[in-house]
């Protein structure tokens, strides 16, 4: 399933650009896929959850999961959103693993926080990579 139209080259984010963890961001580009203005390959949609295939993908599978509330890094979210939505989030991704079958084969998920982790959207999202062996955990 796709949303919306195609993405202008300006909508993907620079990996220079600063991240203000104060003040969330409603331009940002996951902002911009949850309200329709952006394009995504959606894999999964509920009442908390939008989940799609990363434009730029790093392992054959790699899908990002967002809450639809307004968080920047998982720090807020796990400070602000309410027990039903944290639950929800998470029994998404379970179940998005299941649904792309990468449970039994294996997977990785990854929450990047702040600069030096490398995260260039600011709004909070797990990375679910599978379908290669993946690597050591960070590399060199």
């Amino acid at each position: 399933m796709m949303r919306a139209a195609r993405a202008a080259p300006d909508a993907i984010p620079d990996e220079t650009m600063t991240i203000d963890f104060e003040t969330y961001d409603d331009d940002n580009i996951f902002a911009r896929i949850l309200r329709g203005e952006l394009p995504s390959e959606t894999v999964h949609e509920d009442e908390h959850v939008l989940a799609f295939r990363d434009i730029a993908p790093q392992a054959p599978v790699h899908v990002l999961a967002i809450p639809k509330g307004r968080y920047i890094a998982h720090g807020d979210f796990h400070r602000d959103a309410g027990d039903a939505e944290i639950a929800a989030f998470w029994r998404a991704v379970a179940s998005i693993c299941r649904d792309l079958d990468v449970t039994r084969g294996g997977h990785r998920l990854i929450a990047n926080q702040g600069p030096d982790s490398g995260q260039i959207v600011p709004h909070f999202h797990v990375h679910i990579l599978a379908g290669k062996p993946l690597g050591p955990l960070v590399a060199g």
